[in-house]
Order: structure tokens, then C-alpha cells, then sequence
């Protein structure tokens, strides 16, 4: 009876077992071996193929006997949703659960060593360059401060240099003015006193003379005028012509050289040369600027030949000091309409006779032509007339 109901679940198909009461786990074969169509008689246990050491052929083993019970458990064991049987997936599960956990953690620390390894060297970096922008902005000022200071300095040592050049120049600004005014003084002061004279005179001498005053100009000849009058101005023009010659020395606190033909005439030439080459320069050399020769006409002819030496364009043995010579002509007096270049035709005309007569005394050793025209080109830089004076007193000047 049991075995044409296990014959008869087993002929029937799963649908119709189930409604016969044959429970698929519980159908077994007759003599022992599972029914066929139980998970029993359904699974075969899996070949492994191995190679046999010594051998060609491949011997095929089947599973161990563990992992065949394992998947037979696998599959034909039933859930326990009730849980009042200790179910064998739990602490499979739990242990795989606990597995994953502890592998997530390992990655999770794994990974923040590695991104903490990795930004160790930017951090180190970026602190290096933290440390290097504070120290130098730290030694950005002290830098600055040191560049500063030492500008500074430079600037101070350099105003202090230049004022120190420039001193003796400043010294030389203040006396050059000085020098100036006093001579403007002095100038204005004649003006007033002799008020007959041409104002071409005034304005020419003053130029001329002031020039030689600036010291701020390089003086490379000498200053030369020539004064010149007719009889009746013989007073006015010694006098004027030692005034201005004042004037020009006082300005630069010196004193006059004073040269009177009148007093040489009657000497030899070669005398009067000599002395008056000793007088004019032993005067410039202890530091007198100015000098005047009154009644120049009267000189030896041959002893003016040493006015080459003092009255050279280019080669004067003096070049920052004056000379001013006087020509009394034979003349009673000189017509005011005359011209500059008029009066100084008939200066040299007066000179050329006087010094290249015949009848001129044999102290005047009279020179050539040539000679004379030389000395005349050197003293004749500026002829100025001068008219006689009624105000003047009889005996000096002023």
C-alpha cells in the first residue's frame, strides 16, 4: 500500500503530488535511495578534474564530501520564518555583515591614511610658503627701511657735496656783488659831480670797467681806455680820469697806479721804459687792478713800445686788471659835434706826429711806423672825450 503511493506520487506531476499528500522532501525510492524527482535524486555531486602527478590524463574527482553536504543543505533546507529553529544562514550572514563592515572600515582608514599622506607634502608646502611670506613680510620692512635710510644718507652727502663745491662759488657771488654796488656808487657819485660830460662817456666806461669787475666772466685781456681833451679841459681830464681809476680800485679795496708823463719827458727812452715797466708791474703783482698814465703824449716814443707787453690782445702779462691813459691834444678844445670815431682819428693822427717828428727831442728816440701802428691798435680799444668842467676847485680835484 505505501509503496502504490509512493509509485503513484512519484508518476504524477507536482501539482497533482501535492493534492495526493506527497511532500516532495519526504519522497524517498524503494530500498533506501531517494525518489526520483527529491532534491536527493536530483543532485549529483560535481566532478573537479585534477591532473594525476606522473601522469598524461586528467583524472576528474568528485567535490568533498563537506561542500556536497553544504549544497545539499543549500538547497533543500527550508526557512524558518516562525524562528523557532535556530536558522544556519545567520551567523553565516552576520559574519559576512561583520566581514563587509570591517572591509569598509579598512578601505575607509586605508583611504584617509593614503589622502592624509598625500596632502602631508602640500601641507608642508603650504607652510613653507606660509613661513617664507611671513618672513618676508617680516623682512619686508626692515628691507625697506634699510633702503630708505641709506637714500637718505646718499641724498644728505651728496646736498652736503655740492654745497661744499659750490661754497667758494657762493663766496665769490656774494663778493662779485659786493664789488659791483660799490663801483655803481662810486660811478653815480662822479656823475653827479661832473655834469658836463657826454652820457656816451658814463655809459661806456661803466660797461666797459664793469665787465672787467664781474668775476664771473673769464678775462682774457685787459681793460684799456683812453681819454682824451683839448687845452681847457687839461683839469677835467686828469681829474676825471683819476676818479674813475678810484672808483675801479676802491670798489675792490686796492689803490691806483699812478704813471705822470710830465715827470719822464726829459729822460731817456730806455729809462722811462724801464721804470715804468717796474711800476706797473710791481703794482699788479701785489694786487693793485687799475693804473693811469696821465699826459701819455709826453712819453719817450721808444719807451712806449713797453705797452706791447701790458696792453696785448692776447698775450698781456695781465689780463684782470685796467689801464687808462690820457692825451692832452694841442688843441684849445674839442667840438661836441665830433663823433666817437672822429675823436679817435684825431687822437692817432696827434700821436703819429709827436712820435715819428723829426723835431722831437732826442730823448724820444721816435720809433717806425709799424711799431706804432702796433701800439696804436693795443691802446685804442675805447677813446673817449672828456669836456672841460667849471665847477672843479682850483687846487686837487674835488
Amino acid at each position: 500500500m505505501q509503496e502504490a503511493k509512493v509509485r503513484t506520487c512519484i508518476e504524477h506531476d507536482l501539482p497533482q503530488r501535492s493534492a495526493l499528500g506527497c511532500h516532495p522532501s519526504r519522497t524517498v525510492a524503494i530500498g533506501g535511495e531517494p525518489a526520483f524527482g527529491s532534491p536527493g535524486s536530483l543532485t549529483r555531486p560535481p566532478i573537479r578534474a585534477c591532473r594525476v602527478v606522473g601522469g598524461s590524463s586528467s583524472s576528474f574527482l568528485p567535490e568533498s564530501p563537506a561542500k556536497e553536504k553544504v549544497n545539499d543543505y543549500d538547497v533543500s533546507e527550508p526557512k524558518n520564518p516562525a524562528g523557532d529553529q535556530p536558522n544556519a544562514y545567520t551567523p553565516l550572514k552576520e559574519s559576512k555583515a561583520d566581514f563587509s563592515e570591517k572591509t569598509q572600515e579598512y578601505h575607509a582608514t586605508k583611504s584617509q591614511s593614503r589622502s592624509k599622506f598625500r596632502d602631508q607634502p602640500s601641507t608642508g608646502k603650504q607652510s613653507q610658503h606660509l613661513a617664507k611670506k611671513d618672513g618676508s613680510q617680516s623682512g619686508f620692512p626692515k628691507g625697506w627701511t634699510l633702503l630708505l635710510v641709506l637714500l637718505v644718507s646718499i641724498s644728505l652727502f651728496s646736498i652736503l657735496w655740492i654745497k661744499g663745491l659750490n661754497l667758494p662759488d657762493a663766496t665769490l657771488s656774494i663778493r662779485n656783488t659786493q664789488i659791483l654796488q660799490a663801483f655803481r656808487t662810486r660811478m653815480k657819485k662822479l656823475r653827479n659831480t661832473y655834469q658836463s660830460q657826454d652820457p656816451n662817456l658814463w655809459k661806456r666806461t661803466h660797461v666797459f670797467l664793469e665787465r672787467h669787475l664781474n668775476t664771473s666772466h673769464l678775462h682774457l685781456e685787459p681793460a684799456i681806455l683812453l681819454f682824451t681833451a683839448g687845452q681847457e679841459a687839461e683839469k677835467a681830464l686828469r681829474c676825471l680820469s683819476d676818479e674813475i681809476a678810484n672808483a675801479f680800485a676802491f670798489s675792490q679795496n686796492g689803490t691806483t697806479i699812478k704813471i705822470n708823463g710830465a715827470d719822464k719827458a726829459i729822460l731817456d727812452s730806455d729809462v722811462v721804459k724801464l721804470e715804468v715797466d717796474d711800476e706797473l708791474s710791481s703794482g699788479f703783482r701785489e694786487g693793485k687792478k687799475v693804473a693811469v698814465v696821465h699826459r701819455f703824449e709826453l712819453l719817450p716814443a721808444g719807451s712806449t713800445l713797453i705797452f706791447y707787453k701790458y696792453c696785448d690782445h692776447e698775450n698781456a702779462a695781465f689780463k684782470d686788471v685796467a689801464l687808462l691813459l690820457t692825451v692832452l691834444l694841442d688843441e684849445q678844445s674839442l667840438r661836441r659835434s665830433l663823433t666817437l670815431k672822429e675823436v679817435e682819428e684825431k687822437v692817432r693822427d696827434f700821436l703819429w706826429t709827436k712820435f715819428t717828428s723829426s723835431d722831437a727831442p732826442s730823448s724820444f728816440n721816435s720809433i717806425d711806423t709799424d711799431k706804432l701802428s702796433g701800439l696804436w691798435s693795443r691802446i685804442s680799444h675805447l677813446v673817449l672825450p672828456v669836456w672841460p668842467e667849471k665847477g672843479l676847485p682850483i687846487e686837487g680835484c674835488t
